[in-house]
């Protein structure tokens, strides 16, 4: 089932999510819903609280980006078979030069902007079925993990930009958290305080 992807401005989107157990309800369902949802949506990653789940859940799949000509045929293949639920994970270690990638976010659409993150990380997590991992990432997979971490550490890309950027795309962003915008996906609004 096609989730709707909640919308900057929603307050789930800044808390920090919790972890979660083997017995969390329907949890096969909910990563079923969230890859048809990511699918649909044209995305390479869904954290659980973009579909309104306060919870230390994310998917990726950035195959989308195998077929950049500027990477190396390893770095391809790595993101071309690179399809992975990552639960309870914690980012143990960030390195390498930090460097600037376009960056955009199903629930801040048609806002895109350059953000620096380290070139390689170590992550700790479990799969679906609990197993614990401890994996090194990096360049293009190591950014789509980290912009998905930090979705469930109640931080956006946009978080991420200088003063002035963020001045810039302020009006997109309001426009975006009161619907004022037309999307492709389902998409679900904070709601709207009506003035007495």
């Amino acid at each position: 089932m096609i989730l709707p992807i909640v919308a900057y401005g929603d307050p789930v989107l800044k808390k920090k999510a919790t972890e979660i157990s083997e017995d969390y309800p329907k949890l096969n369902e909910l990563i079923a819903n969230m890859w048809e949802t990511m699918y649909a949506a044209h995305g390479v990653g869904l954290a659980a609280p973009q579909i309104g789940l306060p919870i230390r859940l994310f998917m990726i799949d950035p195959s989308p980006f195998a077929d950049d000509d500027d990477l190396t045929n390893k770095e391809k293949e790595e993101l071309a078979s690179l399809k992975k639920v990552l639960i309870n994970p914690v980012i143990l270690e960030e390195t390498g030069d930090e460097w600037a990638f376009n960056e955009g976010c199903l629930s801040i659409p048609d806002v895109r902007e350059d953000v620096f993150r380290n070139k390689a990380i170590t992550i700790r997590y479990q799969d679906e079925d609990f197993k614990e991992h401890t994996q090194e990432f990096s360049g293009l997979a190591a950014r789509v993990i980290q912009h998905e971490y930090d979705h469930i550490e109640g931080i956006l890309f946009t978080d991420k930009l200088s003063s002035l950027k963020k001045r810039l795309i302020k009006g997109k962003l309001n426009n975006i958290s009161k619907g004022n915008i037309t999307v492709d996906y389902r998409m679900r609004f904070p709601a709207i305080k009506k003035r007495r």
